[in-house]
């Protein structure tokens, strides 16, 4: 899922440099962390003019599809459960973001123009995959929301419609081109690195990118609260409170399926954050329980592990 969000931060970033990296009016700044205050933004990609037109593309990876509902709902594909799925939305998230821009750009040195100190335009845009498919709805406005291929025809349609009054307002804080850069040098120098180690967080062996159990924190192992586990049953029948059960999957989903006494035991899975949703994925006899917004993978059950002897399933 790393890979996944690299893989499309680094699309939309060679997409960008192709369009304005070579620019002398544009300075273009990647995977930009600011820290103002208590808050922090996490920019995946800004832009600067010499109008001071300040554009804050949120790269977002969907490898099959988005909607958007009337209401402004953003839902993801998901391709192991064949339907849709909330997640937050990208659009409130680059606002954050912008409130912790204009907060910083107040802290830093910047043109006046007769005295009067000129301030920033902020624009978002999200920036999706080329491949993947945006189900709009009819109202709610998505025009911020775009194929990271088309940036540049998105921006200069919104230039090209800007009025009359607009262009003058924009011509009168004209900075130079070595201003722009001064600026964008500025907040450069203001970045805050992230010291994550991913292969630690999430208990992965960097040589063979495997998720090692043992190293997951304690309270990560626990059972969901639909099973009441007991020491030495880790999952149990809520039937006849027995340990030997198996992950099957049904009608409404995967559960648990007991081998003595053929009861059904339901699996509800919770990271614990509202608005997230965890899902298992299956992998051979393992199944992995994993939240796509905290991005973390878990090893939950293992049917080979579990299954009933032969000794036992004869009855001795």
């Amino acid at each position: 899922m790393l890979r996944a969000g690299i893989k499309g931060e680094r699309e939309s970033a060679y997409l960008i440099d192709f369009d304005y990296a070579k620019s002398k009016s544009t300075v273009v700044i990647h995977d930009l962390r600011l820290e103002i205050a208590g808050r922090v933004a996490q920019i995946d990609h800004l832009m600067i003019n010499r109008v001071l037109d300040v554009l804050v593309l949120e790269s977002k990876h969907f490898h099959a599809g988005l909607k958007i509902t009337e209401e402004g709902e953003f839902l993801r594909w998901n391709d192991f459960q064949k339907s849709y799925e909330g997640m937050a939305s990208p659009l409130t998230q680059n606002e954050r973001h912008i409130q912790v821009l204009r907060d910083v750009f107040r802290t830093i040195e910047m043109p006046s123009r007769l005295g009067v100190r000129l301030t920033p335009s902020f624009h978002s845009y999200i920036l999706v995959s080329p491949s993947a498919r945006i189900d709009r709805p009819k109202k709610f406005d998505t025009s911020r929301v775009i194929k990271a291929d088309g940036l540049k025809g998105a921006w200069d349609k919104y230039v090209n419609g800007i009025s009359v009054l607009g262009v003058f307002g924009g011509v009168a804080k004209i900075v130079s081109a070595e201003t722009v850069l001064e600026i964008g040098q500025r907040l450069v120098a203001l970045h805050q690195p992230a010291h994550t180690n991913a292969a630690s967080k999430f208990g992965v062996d960097p040589n063979n990118h495997r998720v090692q159990p043992d190293k997951l924190p304690a309270q990560e192992l626990m059972p969901p609260k639909a099973v009441d586990p007991q020491p030495g049953n880790l999952f149990l029948c809520r039937a006849c409170g027995s340990n030997q059960v198996t992950i099957q999957y049904g009608k409404y989903g995967y559960y648990f399926k007991c081998a003595s006494c053929a009861g059904n035991s339901p699996i509800k899975l919770n990271c614990g954050i509202d608005g997230h949703r965890e899902r298992l994925r299956k992998d051979g006899s393992k199944f992995f329980r994993e939240c796509s917004e905290c991005r973390t993978s878990r090893l939950f059950f293992d049917n080979e592990a579990s299954r009933p002897s032969a000794a036992t399933s004869a009855g001795g």
